[in-house]
C-alpha cells in the first residue's frame, strides 16, 4: 500500500522510509503542508502520516482538506502534542488515529495495519479462491503451498486479490504500490508481475492473465 509521511523531521523522516519500505509499503514524503497537498492532489494514497507542527501551517489543515472530499486515504497523526485537548482537536478534524512522539517503530507498523482492516473487512486475511493473502503477518498460500514474495510482488498481489477479476492497469500498480522515485517508462511492471506469476502457478493452472493493451486481471475462482 502506499503511504505518504508528512513530517519536517529530515532523521524521522529516513527512519520511517526504511522501516515503512522494509515492511512492504511504497513511500513518499512531504515536509510541509504545500509540499502535501501537492501530491495529495496528484497521487492517490492508503495512508497519511501526518504531523501537526509544519513549517508552513498546522497538519490539522492537511487533515481537513483531505477530509473535504470523499473517498480519501486514512489519516495517521504523529505528533508531539500530547494533551488531551490536541487529541480530541486532531480526531475531530477528521484523523482515524493518533500517535504521540516518541513512539516505536512496532506500535506505529501495528496501528498501519489496523487501520488498513478497516478497509478489508476488519481482517488482515485476504482470500480469492486457492489464494490467502495475510497482511499482518506477511505471508501468502496458494492453497497449502507458501508463496515466497518480495515486498513488490506481495503489493502487486493484494491490490490484484482485493480487485478480482478487474482489469488492473499497469499505471494503477504503479501508482499503488510503487512510490514516487519510480520510473513510469520501465518495464518494473511487467517484470514483477511475470515473476509473481510464476510463483503463484507453480505446477498449478494460471491464475493472472494479462489482457493485452489494457493491463492484468486475477480470476475470481479457481478450479
Amino acid at each position: 500500500m502506499r503511504i505518504l509521511v508528512v513530517e519536517d523531521e529530515e532523521d524521522l523522516v529516513g527512519a520511517l522510509r526504511v522501516g515503512l519500505v522494509r515492511s512492504g509499503y511504497a513511500v513518499d514524503t512531504a515536509a510541509d503542508v504545500d509540499g502535501a497537498l501537492e501530491k495529495l492532489g496528484v497521487n492517490d494514497y492508503d495512508l497519511v502520516l501526518l504531523d501537526l507542527t509544519l513549517p508552513d501551517g498546522d497538519g490539522l489543515a492537511v487533515c481537513r482538506e483531505i477530509r473535504a472530499a470523499p473517498g480519501g486515504p486514512r489519516i495517521l497523526m504523529l505528533t508531539a502534542r500530547d494533551r488531551l485537548a490536541d487529541r480530541v482537536r486532531g480526531l475531530d478534524a477528521g484523523a482515524d488515529d493518533y500517535l504521540v512522539k516518541p513512539f516505536a517503530l512496532p506500535e506505529l507498523l501495528a496501528r498501519i495495519r489496523a487501520l488498513l482492516r478497516r478497509d478489508e473487512g476488519g481482517t488482515s486475511v485476504v482470500e480469492v479462491g486457492e489464494l490467502r493473502l495475510d497482511t499482518a503477518r506477511f505471508e501468502a498460500y496458494r492453497g497449502m503451498r507458501p508463496l515466497r514474495l518480495t515486498p513488490k510482488e506481495f503489493g502487486v498481489l493484494h491490490y490484484l486479490m482485493t480487485r478480482p477479476g478487474r482489469v488492473v492497469s499497469a499505471e494503477e500498480l504503479l501508482e499503488h504500490v510503487w512510490d514516487e522515485n519510480a520510473d513510469p517508462f520501465t518495464n518494473t511492471v511487467r517484470v514483477t508481475v511475470g515473476s509473481l506469476r510464476r510463483k503463484v502457478t507453480g505446477q498449478d493452472e494460471p491464475l493472472i492473465e494479462t489482457v493485452i493493451r489494457h493491463g492484468y486481471r486475477l480470476k475470481e475462482e479457481t478450479r
